[in-house]
């Protein structure tokens, strides 16, 4: 029965029909769904989808953030810097040469393949005229801050707009791993200008170490050293000890000796060549004599009695009076003997006068050392230099309380003590002017033709000048100067001590001087700072043993 009414329920369909509806006689449009029985949709189905579009804006929102808020900065950077990155080509800065041909200062690759090493000779006394340089300095992410060679002193930097050289720019495509695309420079680097130094390396050296070992072996603290050509102003050589190494610094690794250098007494980074301040002592006593000549008030044979002191009353009170001592009694002497044994009381005599000899005076003393450059800047190009100092009433005045200027002063004045402070650049440029017949040259740091200067000429009668020059050949001959007395070349020259310290307990030794004397080329200056008072051995030694050296290396210097 149940059957019965299931078949009721369920009627066959024809296969008539069933290939009716094949045919679409009603010609229904399928792709409109015509033809078809709707079914209703459930309805939780708008809910569900909602909820799925919600979770994916949700998503989408988180990631937004993450992106644009979050992160933002980072993918900014990483977009920039990995899709279209502006890199740096760093140009080679330009070669220093020594006035020979040789390579004082040059370019290694460097592995990182960035920018080039800086490489400085190892010869000694040279860090003081080429200076030192920083690298270009990146960040913690590797973005340079600094895009360019740094240079902090010396030939590095007076002549950096010649050698520095100027960077290129590469722009370089990468894509979202990393892989570069593409690359393409907008500009090349162009290498900095090569620079062609005076400097004779080894000549340099040899007076570093003449210096350092004179140092060593009696306790100078310190040293300074000029060699340079009288008609070009050329400087052959310029030293400073101690020094430090420019190659250590400029490298910037080994910190424990860089705190050292700034930590050191001895103070390294001081050029005391050209900003070291010594009282000159004797080796003013040449131009003294030439003022004392071109002003009339001694002749060649004019002689001045040396008993080992003079006696000056007080003005004021005929009861007191100062004594002013020689460091030996000389007897009669002539200016060239005066030079030549370096008398104090001579010089007292010509500069302040005394009893019938009159003397410069303090104001025509000053002006005829000025002449010669003392206590100038010398206008070198290429390294730092300060001012000197001679003392005068001015000086006395703004310095000390009782600021009134008495003959004493300018007897101490004309030997070169009291408040005077000179460079060894000065004297070297001072004593050239004497060798040259009274040009006043501008040193310099480079061959001749690339900074070439304008010489002063000095209004003095060049017949003074020789006399000047003919003591201090003689001081060489016969006089204190007898340690340059070499066979193979004639040397004229002028020492100089000045005594420091509370007990005068140290002293500083110089030297100055010229060569070959009947054709001179060549002037030097040599000080030794702080030694001992009862060393007897001095800045002399130090030039001759340079000269020792050149006759055997470099012969032509004393040609």
């Amino acid at each position: 029965m149940r059957w019965r009414k299931r078949r009721k329920k369920y009627k066959d369909i024809a296969p008539d029909e069933i290939f009716l509806d094949s045919r679409n006689a009603p010609r229904f449009d399928t792709h409109q769904l015509e033809g078809r029985l709707e079914k209703p949709i459930n309805k939780k189905a708008p809910f569900f989808v909602l909820m799925v579009f919600f979770l994916i804006a949700i998503t989408f929102s988180f990631r937004l953030f993450a992106l644009q808020i979050k992160e933002g900065e980072a993918y900014i950077e990483r977009s920039e810097n990995n899709s279209l990155r502006h890199e740096i080509l760093f140009a080679d800065r330009g070669i220093i040469y020594d006035r020979n041909g040789d390579k004082l200062v040059w370019n290694e690759p460097n592995p990182e393949g960035e920018y080039s090493l800086r490489r400085y000779s190892s010869l000694d006394g040279l860090s003081h005229i080429l200076g030192y340089i920083s690298y270009p300095q990146k960040d913690a992410k590797g973005i340079f801050y600094e895009n360019a060679y740094t240079p902090k002193t010396g030939i590095e930097k007076t002549f950096n707009d010649l050698i520095a050289g100027t960077n290129g720019i590469k722009i370089t495509e990468k894509d979202v791993g990393g892989d570069i695309v593409t690359e393409s420079s907008i500009s090349e680097p162009v290498t900095g200008d090569d620079l062609i130094l005076s400097i004779d390396a080894e000549v340099q050296q040899r007076l570093y170490q003449s210096i350092r070992d004179l140092a060593e072996r009696v306790d100078f603290e310190a040293g300074a050293g000029v060699i340079m050509d009288i008609y070009t102003g050329e400087i052959i050589a310029l030293t400073s000890y101690p020094e430090y190494s420019s190659q250590i610094l400029t490298d910037g690794v080994e910190k424990e000796m860089i705190a050292s250098y700034v930590e050191s007494e001895y103070e390294p980074f001081l050029n005391r060549a050209t900003n070291g301040l010594y009282t000159p002592g004797s080796i003013v006593k040449p131009f003294v004599a030439v003022g004392a000549l071109n002003e009339g008030l001694i002749t060649p044979q004019t002689t001045i009695m040396s008993t080992g002191s003079i006696r000056v009353e007080n003005p004021y009170n005929r009861e007191l009076f100062s004594i002013f001592t020689d460091w030996k009694a000389h007897g009669l002497v002539k200016v060239r003997d005066a030079i030549s044994v370096s008398s104090n009381i001579f010089f007292y005599e010509i500069g302040g006068g005394f009893k019938d000899q009159k003397g410069l005076g303090i104001s025509r003393l000053e002006t005829y050392l000025r002449a010669f450059g003392i206590a100038e800047k010398t206008g070198v190009y290429g390294i730092d230099e300060v001012h000197g100092l001679i003392p005068n009433p001015e000086w006395k005045k703004n310095t000390f309380e009782d600021g009134e200027w008495r003959v004493g002063d300018t007897y101490n004045t004309s030997i070169g003590q009291y408040g005077f402070q000179v460079t060894a650049l000065q004297m070297v440029r001072a004593v050239a002017a004497l060798a040259n017949n009274g040009t006043l040259v501008t040193p310099k740091l480079t061959v001749s033709g690339s900074t070439d200067s304008h010489p002063l000429p000095i209004a003095i009668e060049t017949k003074h000048l020789q006399v000047a020059r003919e003591g201090m050949r003689q001081s060489v001959e016969t006089g204190i100067s007898q340690g340059l007395k070499l066979p193979y070349v004639q040397v004229a020259a002028k020492t100089g001590t000045a005594e420091l310290g509370s007990r005068k307990q140290y002293v500083n030794s110089w030297v100055t001087g010229f060569f070959p004397y009947e054709k001179p080329r060549y002037s030097f200056a040599v000080v030794m700072e702080r030694g001992p008072h009862a060393n007897l051995t001095g800045a002399i030694f130090v030039m001759r043993g340079v000269l020792e050296w050149m006759y055997q290396n470099a012969p032509e210097y004393l040609e």
